[in-house]
């Protein structure tokens, strides 16, 4: 590092904290985008490669698949352990890169599936990764903040991959338009890979592999006083000789039972919400419900900017209000559009009025709000919490690894369930699913806000240390 230690009240370490975190949240942007640009080429995909719903619905998931093996790879080799955090997040630039590119120039379906699969694996990786970094170079009182930056520009992304496949839809040939949309990707993917020279490796990943004095110059570097330096370097080294007295323990185990339910719960709900159903197939759905193809693609940016405005609600208020706040917040607004889409879906059928077309909209983005502010902002902040640090890496890349299992099923099966069973009914499922997320979050769910990251152990029962209580008192 080449940043001088700082002098008390040094308001260089917050500012190195929040580049450090941005930059690595970039990787979030690019995993929003890749994710949702394959929204604006549907259409065109089943034209190209003569593919039926079920065709469609395995081509939209391969690049999920991916992010399973990049989730699972990332747990089960643990190459941000193995290598450093930073390390790992230049290999999934360059995976988005080729991705992006490949994508574009794909000559046939096996080709681009290939390519897809290739960006999935830098999402999975990406999610397991990105969060884990931030948490471990954010002060405790802003850590929620930090982290989720990660999910912020997530939904940028989201929000950018929408636009872009509205401008090139305008601007491209109508044969090639789709593959732009794909390209345009590897200019974020190369700004994220080149801008990672600026931030420095996780102190907690420093002081894991014995490098004690390069992790103090960073300690000092991002703390705002010596004293918070002296007091991040002392919980660090306590942590770390608990976890090295337990000999690199195991991870599924009795003791860590409660921790590993808590993030396949709150990774399971989030993608039993049908949000990415929505997200990938919105200018599809406002397609059924009766508008234009350059209007559904224009509702679809309008659903990203509600998308956006939400999540930055959110990362004001999360280290406020808490975690489980905004959960219950989040779930009473899933209940309640997707109680109204299903109604208005099987009451409208396939002849839809322009006022109930328009309600669509409305109710999509409500949704969509619903989302941003309290699964899409908590999420990822919460499973970067719940983990000690001796399994921190593999509990990342498991609620990864559970969240976009889910995601790839769901987004896989929807274009068949919406094509045998109708829209009303696929809102209707997802719909009871979130009324279990619902009661979850009122009898299980605690409250991480505020708890410093090595004595959260206390908090959820997975450590000897002495216990912590929760805002929640749970």
């Amino acid at each position: 590092m080449n940043d001088a230690p700082p002098r008390a009240g040094n308001p260089a370490g917050k500012r190195l904290a929040l580049r450090s975190a941005v930059i690595a949240a970039l990787g979030g942007l690019l995993f929003g985008f890749d994710t949702a640009v394959i929204s604006g080429t549907t259409d065109a995909l089943k034209d190209v490669f003569s593919l039926n719903a079920g065709g469609l619905g395995f081509t939209v998931a391969t690049a999920l698949i991916g992010t399973i093996v990049g989730a699972a790879a990332t747990g089960l080799w643990k190459p941000a352990d193995v290598f450093g955090r930073k390390k790992v997040l230049y290999a999934i630039g360059i995976l988005y890169l080729v991705s992006a590119i490949g994508s574009a120039l794909a000559p046939d379906w096996g080709t681009f599936m290939a390519l897809r699969f290739i960006g999935g694996v830098g999402v999975g990786a990406a999610a397991a990764v990105a969060p884990i970094y931030n948490a471990e170079v954010a002060p405790p009182k802003l850590r929620g903040r930090m982290v989720g930056l990660f999910q912020f520009n997530i939904v940028l992304g989201i929000l950018l991959a929408y636009l872009s496949n509205y401008v090139m839809l305008q601007l491209a040939p109508e044969a090639t338009a789709w593959r732009w949309m794909f390209g345009v990707e590897a200019l974020p993917a190369l700004a994220f890979a080149l801008l990672l020279v600026l931030v420095p490796e996780s102190p907690r990943w420093l002081m894991k592999v014995g490098r004690v004095a390069e992790a103090d110059r960073v300690i000092e570097a991002l703390a705002s006083d010596p004293e918070e330096a002296r007091l991040a370097h002392k919980e660090i080294t306590e942590a770390l000789e608990t976890d090295d007295a337990e000999q690199r323990p195991k991870f599924f185990t009795r003791r860590h039972r409660k921790v590993i339910f808590l993030a396949l719960a709150i990774a399971a709900f989030n993608q039993l919400s049908g949000i990415n159903a929505v997200l990938y197939y919105a200018p599809s759905i406002f397609e059924s419900a009766g508008m234009g193809e350059s209007a559904s693609f224009l509702s679809s940016g309008g659903v990203g900017l509600i998308n956006l405005i939400s999540t930055m609600l959110a990362l004001f208020v999360i280290d406020k209000l808490g975690r489980r706040k905004l959960m219950l917040i989040g779930s009473l607004g899933y209940l309640i559009t997707l109680g109204l889409l299903s109604a208005t879906f099987l009451s409208q059928g396939a002849d839809f009025s322009g006022t109930a077309s328009m309600f669509v909209v409305l109710l999509v983005m409500l949704f969509v709000a619903a989302h941003a502010f309290g699964q899409g902002a908590v999420i990822w902040v919460f499973i970067s919490e719940i983990f000690p640090t001796s399994i921190r890496a593999r509990g990342q890349a498991f609620g990864s690894l559970v969240h976009w299992g889910a995601a790839a099923v769901i987004s896989w099966i929807f274009p068949l369930l919406a094509e045998v069973v109708g829209g009303g009914m696929a809102f209707a499922f997802f719909f009871v699913c979130m009324v279990g997320q619902l009661v979850w979050v009122l009898v299980l769910m605690p409250e991480t806000k505020g708890v410093p990251l090595e004595k959260l152990k206390g908090v959820l029962g997975v450590g000897d240390s002495r216990p912590v209580h929760s805002e929640s008192g749970r």
